[in-house]
């Protein structure tokens, strides 16, 4: 029996209904022909291939691009079969059958040049069974251009040139300017024959996660429509508010069910998990498809998204240009900032943007600026807790219990025992550490807050200052300030004459100011006070 039929049985057997979930299932005729849900996206498609030809979209890893492609490839196929009941079925007349040729360069890690030539080579060669070969053409833009001439003559149509994943060599050789140049060198003179094709070629589309420079890569394609920040296509992956509301309400009731919670509070909770990436000015809340669907699948709320990968060279991009990891929770960006190439970058913020950690909050039209944020707490907790050995080589904070401990001791507002296991967690990092600054304490106090889960904003304006963290509770404002070499009293004074707690005087909860201060020989806290507001 094949899995959707042991799934169904299986279902059949406890007494419920549940769908099929793509979850691993990237392909649109597998996703159809196999009753998998699918969210239509194919009047958006309707709408981008009767008004353009050459497009680039970049989304986050796993946000549905090769599904993209393949209902590209599907639709120009003329695969009318596979769009029956979705809007494309009444919006498109035609329905031909052009030439598509596909490329996926996610199949594979490229650590040489050999592991880029081996998959262009295994690609071309599967085109080449079908339009035929020519012993002339020996490069891979020379085989290119003959699969693309042929195909156009034998079919009597256009060719329709699909590319997914276009960035995967240059991704994984980021840490190799050598190889990456070369990989890059051997791209450009690939792609080039695009711009040679363009009166053979019906439709062209690239998907990737970095944007790349157009000059080192796709130089020729002058025509490219970048559309990854455009509101009108900004819902072309992913699944919006909208969608969910009106597209998953009974699988959203399922989740609601089986962890005791109403209907709305397992939507607040989904939103707060999943939600949150918005790709444009104007773009509607989008959740990302990977966890929500897994968290419907297994109806638990898992950090699947996260947990399917680790952005181990961000991580290392931020070391390198000492980037204020505190500053990325609420950073602003110019327009031009976003079209940085990835191969020179020196700041990593579009890098995160592009990779999905963070995410468009506000844009300011005025400034043409926008505001980025981590997009929910899966990618922000996630993030956090990759950070940390960064900073905190020693194993303590692995600890549950210490987490558990910590957690509930600010969640019961006893800030005594929280401050007490702090100090003892200060004294277990290792004393040949080098970093005796004010800011390198204030940051793994940012890093261990941010890890429990705990509503923590560092650096908070105020009308006469920054408080160094404010951290919220369900009953409690705590508001922090931190010295070195200091006196928690200092502290505390300076809590009162920059008025950094009024800000928070209306807000019901109770305001606790913290005064700590570290020693820089002994690299623990020497004195902490604790004062309600």
């Amino acid at each position: 029996m094949d899995r959707e039929g042991r799934q169904r049985r299986h279902t059949e057997a406890m007494g419920q209904e549940r769908r099929l979930y793509p979850i691993g299932v990237q392909t649109f005729e597998k996703i159809r022909s196999g009753s998998y849900l699918y969210i239509d996206k194919t009047e958006l498609i309707h709408e981008l291939v009767m008004n353009g030809t050459v497009y680039f979209l970049s989304r986050p890893r796993r946000f549905g691009k090769s599904l993209l492609v393949t209902t590209l490839e599907a639709y120009f196929s003329g695969r009318r079969d596979l769009f029956r009941g979705l809007a494309m079925e009444r919006l498109e007349e035609e329905w031909a059958e052009y030439p598509v040729l596909h490329f996926d360069f996610s199949g594979t890690k490229y650590f040489s040049e050999a592991d880029l030539d081996e998959q262009l080579d295994l690609m071309l060669s599967r085109m080449e069974r079908v339009y035929g070969s020519d012993s002339g053409e020996v490069s891979y833009a020379g085989r290119l251009s003959g699969i693309i001439r042929r195909a156009y003559v034998k079919t009597g149509r256009q060719v329709v040139f699909l590319v997914d994943e276009y960035d995967a060599p240059l991704l994984d050789s980021t840490g190799d300017a050598g190889l990456q140049e070369k990989l890059r060198n051997r791209l450009r003179s690939f792609y080039s024959v695009v711009k040679m094709s363009d009166a053979m070629l019906r439709f062209v589309f690239i998907t990737g996660i970095s944007k790349f420079s157009q000059m080192s890569i796709f130089s020729e394609l002058n025509s490219l429509q970048n559309i990854s920040m455009k509101d009108r296509f900004s819902a072309i992956c992913g699944i919006t508010q909208r969608e969910v509301e009106e597209q998953l309400r009974p699988d959203v009731e399922a989740l609601a069910q089986k962890n005791g919670e109403s209907y709305a509070e397992a939507m607040a909770h989904l939103r707060r998990m999943y939600d949150g990436y918005h790709f444009s000015p104007e773009c509607e809340d989008i959740y990302n498809p990977f966890s929500l669907l897994n968290a419907l699948n297994d109806r638990r709320y898992g950090k699947y998204w996260f947990a399917s990968g680790t952005p181990t060279f961000l991580i290392e991009m931020l070391r390198r240009y000492n980037f204020d990891i505190e500053s990325l929770d609420g950073t602003v960006l110019r327009a031009e900032g976003f079209d940085v190439p990835t191969e020179s970058i020196t700041d990593p913020v579009p890098v995160l943007y592009q990779s999905g950690y963070l995410t468009i909050k506000e844009y300011n039209f005025a400034g043409d600026l926008y505001t980025l944020a981590y997009p929910n707490d899966e990618v922000r907790l996630g993030f956090i807790n990759s950070l940390i050995p960064a900073y905190l080589p020693d194993p303590y904070y692995k600890k549950d219990s210490f987490i558990y401990s910590f957690t509930e001791s600010l969640r019961r507002g006893d800030i005594g025992s929280c401050m007490q296991q702090l100090t003892a967690f200060f004294a277990s990092i290792p004393y040949d550490l080098e970093n005796r600054t004010e800011k390198h304490y204030h940051t793994i106090f940012y890093l261990l807050f941010s890890m429990m889960g705990l509503y923590v904003e560092s650096e908070v304006k105020s009308a006469a200052g920054r408080a160094d963290i404010v951290l919220k509770t369900a009953t409690h404002i705590y508001v922090f300030e931190l010295k070195v070499d200091g006196s928690a009293d200092e502290a505390l004074r300076q809590i009162d004459s920059r008025g950094y707690l009024v800000p928070y005087t209306a807000d019901g909860r109770k305001l606790v100011k913290v005064g700590v201060n570290f020693d820089s020989a002994t690299r623990t806290v020497s004195e902490w006070k604790a004062v309600e507001g």
